[in-house]
């Protein structure tokens, strides 16, 4: 068959291509601070980092790894489309090609769904697409869920990740399949009660797993764009029209072959408690695609990396090499550690499952298990920085006599300033904002500007 071209002379999606859709317009609400640069500054959910690199750069290399060469980016607004493009240009370095929503459709990109729908008739797609959110890691077998997509002559193929019902309970939405494998229903988030009288089985044998949507879609583009012509699904899809919610529904409630492809592995990034989980398990080798994409581990017992421009680097306490506190014991690098690129370790420092970016200080006696830090970030002497992410530019002026303890998935915004003596379990902290010693702030607490510190200082 010959290529077809878009509206700009560029060939698109044939019936042996699959092309990749990235919905990159969402914005990052639920990741902040990770996403914020400055209180009224939101970044684009795409640029969040994620083992030294953003979260877009991977999911491009990752799809690329496995044959998709094309990529159709559906952004919003001013901000988001510059942030995005500044990152990836046109594909160049990923030895890709990337092309970009219009601006003119921004009003028309409502909703998961119906920002998919109506790019698919501006891009004029015709082929096999993979639509991919850009808050998710995933670990999949794209060639496996083309065998699929085919062999159930799917509309739609739903990546599903398989849990039980403790795990799926009042979190994921789940799906309820036929004998076939297709599709007969949604169930939004179910609670343990309703997850029980829909499935049975899953009281009697509490590790039986169920599918939930994943949030990554191969679809048919010639088969939709035809069904998006509905008038109903049409109107619909310029109010809001959104995947999981919507357009599945619509199709499994009208009997179109929707079907399921379990995949191995899906991580959220979309809230600083999952984002640190998948960070951890990346770095503990969790994800196979993640392996094949990151240069080899410096060590595996216990599994590491360490830039060499940070083995050479010394500390302004001993004058001594990290290369050479790491030999003599001084400090401690256990499983699941990455030091970027410049980075400085003091005497006395503990690693342990930890994410440290280019240009950090990590100061003598200081702590660091289950968290990230951002680039140029500075840890404070003997701080004790647990299951907590301290973003790019955040001071934690931790002192011996006056410690810092940051736990509980406490999340420290860029360029903040934390004084001597602070004790946070689970408090955001926005960026920019110098927030004093303060002890016995509620978890769950926001910090969002000096009037909120004025409150409890």
């Amino acid at each position: 068959m010959p290529a077809m071209v878009d509206h700009e002379g560029d060939a698109v999606s044939t019936d042996g291509e699959t092309v990749g859709i990235i919905l990159a317009g969402g914005r990052g609400e639920r990741a902040k601070p990770i996403t914020l640069k400055s209180t009224d500054y939101i970044r684009s959910k795409a640029l969040i980092p994620l083992v030294g690199r953003r979260l877009v750069e991977w999911v491009v290399d990752a799809c690329r790894d496995q044959g998709i060469r094309r990529f159709y980016v559906v952004t919003h607004g001013l901000e988001n489309r510059n942030q995005i493009k500044l990152l990836l240009g046109h594909g160049e370095r990923h030895g890709v090609d990337v092309t970009y929503s219009r601006s003119r459709f921004d009003r028309y990109n409502v909703g998961s769904a119906g920002a998919t729908l109506h790019n698919l008739e501006q891009w004029d797609l015709r082929g096999r697409a993979l639509v991919l959110p850009v808050d998710s890691l995933f670990d999949f077998d794209l060639k496996a869920m083309e065998r699929e997509h085919r062999r159930r002559g799917a509309v739609v193929t739903v990546a599903a990740v398989a849990r039980t019902a403790a795990e799926i309970a009042g979190k994921y939405g789940v799906m309820r399949t036929d004998g076939a494998g297709l599709v007969r229903g949604f169930v939004e988030k179910p609670g343990a009660r309703e997850l029980a009288a829909l499935f049975p089985g899953t009281e009697a044998d509490p590790a039986l797993t169920l599918p939930t949507n994943a949030g990554m879609y191969l679809v048919d583009c010639d088969r939709l764009r035809v069904l998006a012509r509905d008038p109903g699904l049409f109107r619909q899809s310029h109010q809001r029209l959104d995947w999981g919610g919507d357009l599945l529904p619509w199709l499994a409630d009208r009997g179109l072959p929707v079907a399921t492809h379990t995949i191995g592995r899906l991580g959220d990034l979309g809230n600083v408690p999952d984002y640190l989980d998948t960070v951890r398990l990346v770095l503990d080798g969790a994800y196979e695609q993640m392996n094949r994409l990151m240069d080899a581990p410096d060590g595996l017992r216990p599994r590491h990396w360490i830039h060499e421009t940070s083995l050479r680097t010394k500390d302004d306490v001993t004058g001594t090499t990290l290369a050479q506190k790491i030999e003599e014991g001084s400090v401690v690098v256990g499983p699941g550690v990455r030091i970027g690129r410049g980075v400085e370790i003091g005497p006395g420092v503990r690693l342990e499952h930890a994410d440290v970016g280019d240009g950090a200080e990590v100061r003598e006696g200081a702590t660091l298990i289950d968290s990230a830090v951002g680039d140029s970030a500075v840890i404070g002497p003997y701080a004790h920085v647990a299951d907590s992410y301290v973003g790019p530019m955040a001071e934690v002026r931790s002192e011996r006599d006056r410690p810092v303890r940051l736990e509980g998935h406490s999340a420290i915004g860029d360029g903040a300033v934390l004084w001597p003596g602070s004790r946070f379990f689970g408090i955001t902290v926005y960026p920019r904002l110098s927030v004093p010693a303060l002890c016995g702030v509620p978890a769950q607490t926001e910090l969002r500007s000096a009037e909120d510190i004025l409150r409890w200082a």
